[in-house]
């Protein structure tokens, strides 16, 4: 007798444990779910600056490692200073306008400025008309860009 019961005690708790583990599994999906959206949005905009600001870190090492060497002719440490003033000013930029954009009230946005074009990538599921010219307008007042060259792309 003492057997049986330890038999069916043991088969018992091998019932739940496998019913508590089926639970976990569907109450984490559930959960995970809900937040895949906004994880996504949140660890795109933060995703995008670590890797912009390492990359122009490494940049500004280039130029400086070349203003630094001996053997650089003149024509390369000019240039090399040239371009680490424009990767600043272009730095500055682009700080600015994210941050005129956030006080218009969007939640994140990132911007990218080229020779050619200026993109904005802002945190919203969709974007009104008004808040597209809201965009826009900081763009051209600050960047002196004119619209054919600015693209707005929402992301939630």
């Amino acid at each position: 007798m003492k057997k049986r019961t330890k038999i069916i005690i043991i088969t018992v708790m091998i019932l739940l444990l496998g019913v508590t583990g089926y639970l976990n599994v569907m109450l984490n999906n559930s959960v995970s779910k809900k937040s895949e959206t906004a994880t996504t949005s949140a660890s795109y905009f933060s995703t995008y600056r670590s890797t912009r600001e390492s990359t122009r870190d490494q940049e500004m090492l280039y130029y400086d490692a070349i203003i630094a060497n001996e053997t650089s002719s003149v024509e390369a440490i000019n240039n090399a200073e040239a371009s680490k003033l424009a990767l600043i000013k272009q730095m500055e930029q682009e700080l600015v306008v994210e941050g005129l954009i956030k006080a218009k009230g969007f939640a994140d946005c990132i911007i990218t400025i080229s020779d050619t074009n200026v993109n904005a990538v802002v945190k919203a599921k969709e974007l009104t008309s008004t808040e597209v010219a809201q965009i826009v307008a900081v763009i051209q007042s600050q960047l002196l860009t004119s619209i054919e060259n600015i693209k707005i792309i929402p992301v939630e």
